[in-house]
């Protein structure tokens, strides 16, 4: 069995939403925040829209910048 698949199926408890909040705010990319909290990428993007949390990086100038 995978490592992500740990978590697989089983309902967020508040204390794996905190540390998703927390690994997002920080900018760590949602493949490591699925291994560190044993889900799949696409469980973490789904938990992050509806707690309404931004995946994206806080931290990359946008194209065409110097």
């Amino acid at each position: 069995m995978a490592l992500t698949d740990r978590n697989s199926g089983k309902p967020w408890r508040p204390e794996e939403e905190k540390q998703l909040k927390e690994l997002a705010n920080g900018n760590t990319p949602t493949r490591l925040i699925g291994l560190k909290m044993g889900r799949t990428p696409d469980a973490i993007y789904q938990k992050a829209g509806e707690l309404g949390i931004s995946l994206e990086p806080h931290n990359q100038r946008p194209y065409n910048r110097s």
